[in-house]
């Protein structure tokens, strides 16, 4: 089952009066690059999430986010009144009175507004408590990516079997071409010879080892069955359950080899056009590849 590298999941999960948000987007990569943003406070859950998503994709930049929103009305933190700073502040105001006679009076609101007067104190979490809503609602998010991943999938893999299936038929007429190369590289030597030489007679071993010179110089047979091979085993490939980005690139390049030694080795007009469409294909199939996992 072939699955992109591309692809987005969302999810929300509530636990108690904590609703969980998770947003999952990834793209392509060579390896598996995994960015994971949680609150702060839970940090300690790190690892394990990253575990999550580390069983479930095997190959590309993952950014992954986790947020948490409180539904309840009640506030997350209580208010203190900093009472030594307090007592501090009015050492100060009693000593500026009594120095240079100013008033005693001091408004409340102004007091407040006095750095760390009043201090914000914010509830105390179990944090074991809210483990299973991060890792449920990350869970759920790799669901909803993954959904997104076989859907992009399935249209690459339908691209790929049409694009096999195109060099397939490239590679059966290059290798019906094949046979006729030598012979006709037999007649246009014996007539250029003929046409030089005119009335001397030609000598036919020599044309014979001519003709045996050229045809294991063009011979492209094991060009052929290499590339045959490797279009089976891609087939075979994107028909896994697994991560296969890596070894179809591999096997394009095999593929890619092949058919350009088989431009080079082949002197002749028809298979240089064959060969030039199945460079095409395999540069699209390339292409394709990278956005596979």
């Amino acid at each position: 089952m072939i699955k992109s590298m591309t692809a987005y999941g969302r999810a929300e999960y509530s636990l108690g009066d904590i609703l969980f948000i998770s947003e999952i987007k990834s793209v392509n990569n060579r390896y598996r690059d995994i960015i994971l943003r949680i609150p702060k406070n839970f940090q300690i859950f790190d690892k394990e999430l990253r575990s999550v998503i580390s069983s479930r994709i095997k190959r590309g930049r993952i950014e992954a986010s986790i947020q948490m929103e409180e539904s309840s009305d009640e506030t997350p933190y209580t208010l203190e009144l900093n009472e030594p700073l307090v007592n501090s502040y009015f050492k100060i105001f009693n000593q500026l009175a009594e120095q240079f006679g100013l008033d005693h009076e001091i408004r409340v609101e102004s007091l407040c507004q006095m750095r760390d007067v009043i201090l914000f104190r914010p509830e105390t979490v179990e944090v074991d408590k809210l483990e299973p809503g991060f890792q449920e609602v990350l869970r759920q998010a790799l669901y909803s990516l993954d959904v997104m991943r076989i859907k992009e999938g399935e249209a690459i893999e339908a691209d790929f079997v049409m694009r096999i299936d195109l060099l397939e038929k490239h590679l059966y007429e290059v290798e019906n071409r094949a046979p006729v190369l030598v012979q006709e590289y037999r007649k246009r030597l014996k007539e250029n010879i003929e046409r030089m030489l005119k009335d001397i007679a030609m000598d036919e071993a020599r044309l014979a080892q001519e003709v045996a010179l050229f045809a294991e110089k063009s011979d492209i047979t094991e060009e052929i069955v290499r590339l045959r091979s490797h279009l089976k085993q891609f087939r075979e490939y994107i028909s896994l359950d697994d991560a296969v980005g890596r070894r179809l690139d591999f096997l394009i390049q095999e593929m890619n080899r092949e058919v350009n030694t088989i431009g080079s080795k082949a002197s002749d007009t028809i298979i240089s056009r064959v060969v030039v469409e199945m460079k095409a294909e395999v540069e699209k199939l390339r292409e394709q590849v990278q956005n596979v996992e």
